[in-house]
């Protein structure tokens, strides 16, 4: 099964997401059935990762958005425990700060989008200016309403050079959510992800349903799709996301590079190398 297909919000598209099973875990029973998959995909990704920094040509944008407990942060750990640090950002945007404020919506998402040959991922991302604005009222309709088109240019702008870009929708369902938040009230180790604002958001639910549909529905694209990922299984994630991330490096048929130095040269001297030390430990 092709999860860039079969979780593919198809531009255009209407999105009910109370069509979608949260629960989705595909022929797999059990996280441990799926282990071996996930470690594979895990593995794809390190090296084509590898490749894009080695390459230095393209780049890849990763954004994460969710409903408070959805999983964000374990797909972070998941996705960028698999490859080099060094060739990989993570930002998490939260309320703007008064610079932020100052500027355009747009202004400190572009900031933290990934330079060639980096992977970006964003934990939560422009997309809130069009959730949590719209559902709490922060801004006037006439304002967040025309932020969708302002998005598609924005993402359009970064694909055209040469940034490719996926986004993930982690879906999961109210009983879920609800679960999740007795884990963090019951485990010490989780106390710390406790927070009065998830319990003051899931009263608007609904509201944030018809939000992240119409999101979804606009602004997924040829250039910048968006994926609804089953979510209530947190292994089931790892895996759809992985492989749909190896699935998407993999279509950009990226090469190493050219060397700026004529290899036969360098073999010569390495081997004049190796036979000035072996003859200094002779003497």
């Amino acid at each position: 099964m092709s999860y860039s297909k079969k979780f593919l919000v198809k531009p255009g598209t209407k999105v009910d997401l109370d069509q979608v099973d949260a629960g989705f875990k595909d022929r797999h029973e059990s996280h441990e059935q799926a282990l071996p998959e996930i470690e594979a995909s895990r593995d794809k990704l390190r090296n084509l990762q590898y490749l894009m920094y080695a390459e230095g040509r393209r780049s890849l944008l990763i954004c994460l958005q969710g409903r408070d407990a959805a999983g964000k942060d374990g797909t972070i750990n998941h996705v960028l425990g698999a490859m080099n640090p060094q060739g990989c950002t993570v930002t998490g945007f939260k309320v703007p700060s008064s610079e932020e404020a100052a500027h355009d919506f747009l202004w400190r998402y572009h900031k933290a989008a990934p330079g060639k040959g980096k992977v970006a991922i964003f934990n939560r991302s422009h997309y809130e200016d069009v959730l949590v604005v719209r559902v709490h009222d922060l801004v006037p309709k006439k304002i967040w309403s025309k932020r969708y088109q302002q998005i598609n240019a924005f993402e359009r702008t970064l694909y055209e050079n040469g940034t490719h870009i996926l986004k993930f929708y982690l879906h999961i369902d109210a009983e879920e959510q609800l679960a999740r938040f007795k884990q963090r009230i019951d485990d010490p180790a989780r106390h710390w992800k406790i927070s009065d604002g998830d319990y003051a958001e899931r009263p608007y639910w609904d509201a944030y349903t018809r939000a992240f549909e119409a999101a979804l529905g606009k602004c997924s694209t040829r250039y910048a799709p968006w994926f609804i990922i089953p979510s209530n299984h947190k292994w089931f994630r790892n895996l759809a996301i992985s492989r749909i991330v190896a699935e998407t490096l993999e279509s950009m048929k990226m090469r190493f590079p050219e060397p700026t130095v004529d290899i036969n040269e360098i073999r010569k001297k390495y081997h004049e190398v190796v036979k000035e030390e072996k003859k200094g430990e002779q003497d």
